[in-house]
C-alpha cells in the first residue's frame, strides 16, 4: 500500500476509532449510572423519549456506535472473511467491513436526529458528531479507499 493510500484509510481509522472510543465512553457511563448522575443529565430530559432512564440509550450508544466501529477499525486493517456479515453486504463488490463503515456514519445520523427530537433541543455536540458522520462517509467514498476495499 503507498503513502497516499495508507494516509487516507488511516483517516477513516481515526474516525472510527474515535467514535468508538467515545461511545464506549459515554455509554459505559449510561450504563453504570442510568439515572444520569454521572453526566449531570436529569433523568426528565427524557420526557419525550421512549425510555424512562438512561440504560436502554447507554447499552445501543455502547453496543451500536462503540462496540461495531471499535470492531471495525480491526476489521478494516485485517480484512476478515464474515459470511454473517455478507449477508448483510448492499455492496457485494466491496469488502464487508467498508460497508458496514457507512452503515455506522448513517446510525450515528440516525442516533443524532432521534437525541434532537427526543430531547427538543441542539447542543453542539450533536453538530459535532453529525460532522464526524459526514467525514466517515465522505472518506470512506474517496476513490483510494474504495480501491482499497474492492474485492
Amino acid at each position: 500500500m503507498d503513502d497516499g493510500n495508507t494516509r487516507t484509510r488511516n483517516v477513516l481509522l481515526i474516525l472510527l476509532a474515535f467514535l468508538g472510543l467515545g461511545a464506549l465512553g459515554g455509554g459505559a457511563v449510561l450504563i453504570i449510572s442510568p439515572d444520569g448522575g454521572l453526566f449531570r443529565m436529569p433523568v426528565s430530559i427524557l420526557a419525550h423519549s421512549l425510555f424512562r432512564s438512561f440504560l436502554v440509550p447507554g447499552i445501543i450508544l455502547f453496543c451500536a456506535l462503540g462496540l461495531v466501529p471499535s470492531g471495525l477499525v480491526y476489521a478494516l486493517l485485517r480484512k476478515p472473511e464474515s459470511r454473517l456479515a455478507e449477508q448483510t453486504n448492499f455492496f457485494p463488490d466491496m469488502h464487508w467491513a467498508w460497508t458496514y463503515s457507512i452503515y455506522v456514519a448513517f446510525a450515528l445520523i440516525i442516533w443524532i436526529q432521534a437525541e434532537i427530537v427526543f430531547l427538543q433541543a441542539v447542543h453542539w455536540l450533536h453538530m459535532l458528531y453529525m460532522a464526524l458522520a459526514l467525514a466517515i462517509i465522505f472518506v470512506a467514498l474517496l476513490p483510494k479507499i474504495r480501491r482499497l476495499y474492492r474485492k
